[in-house]
């Protein structure tokens, strides 16, 4: 088989790409450290048409070389705001209307592919710290909390790679 050329693929521009019809989904990445793991959420929000980033607390914010790094320039087509705080973000998005959906393993949790998003109605994926998690207060306020089942030795998943999975789960479902 033959790769597939830069023409073959017909790449929208950054001002096509910002014009198009996005998901009804939003990520919020609250206090994310690694700015690999940033980039790489910008990388795969922009390949799934998400909404829009909320980046909240300690995670960092473009510009910036290491995000660059991973986004290869979705930090530029993926539209993002900042919250100081991560409850101020979900407080916000409730205000809008969105249904927000925090990733974390806890006892209350329904499983990714149990979970079916409903067409017409608004989404927030929280994505949490790589050690600690989503805020104990942010799983409190969420209306959901979705868990990723694993079945291997390890219990967790890298961030970006466990938001990728979520992103694609509502994507699938919603993408008209």
């Amino acid at each position: 088989m033959e790769k597939k050329t830069i023409r073959d693929l017909n790449r929208d521009t950054i001002e096509q790409y910002r014009r198009r019809q996005k998901l009804p989904l939003v990520v919020v990445l609250d206090n994310i450290r690694s700015l690999n793991n940033i980039g790489s959420v910008f990388r795969t929000s922009d390949a799934f048409l998400v909404d829009s980033i909320m980046l909240c607390g300690i995670t960092a914010v473009p510009p910036s070389p290491e995000i660059h790094k991973t986004a290869l320039g979705a930090e530029m087509s993926v539209r993002w705001e900042y919250f100081p705080d991560t409850m101020e973000c979900v407080r916000e998005l409730h205000r809008r209307g969105f249904k927000v959906c925090v990733l974390e393993q806890v006892k209350e949790s329904v499983r990714l592919n149990d979970f079916r998003p409903v067409a017409g109605e608004k989404y927030a994926i929280v994505a949490g710290h790589e050690v600690h998690g989503v805020d104990p207060d942010v799983v409190n306020a969420a209306d959901v909390c979705l868990e990723i089942p694993q079945f291997g030795t390890k219990h967790s998943l890298n961030v970006s790679v466990s938001t990728g999975i979520a992103i694609w789960h509502f994507f699938s479902a919603l993408h008209a």
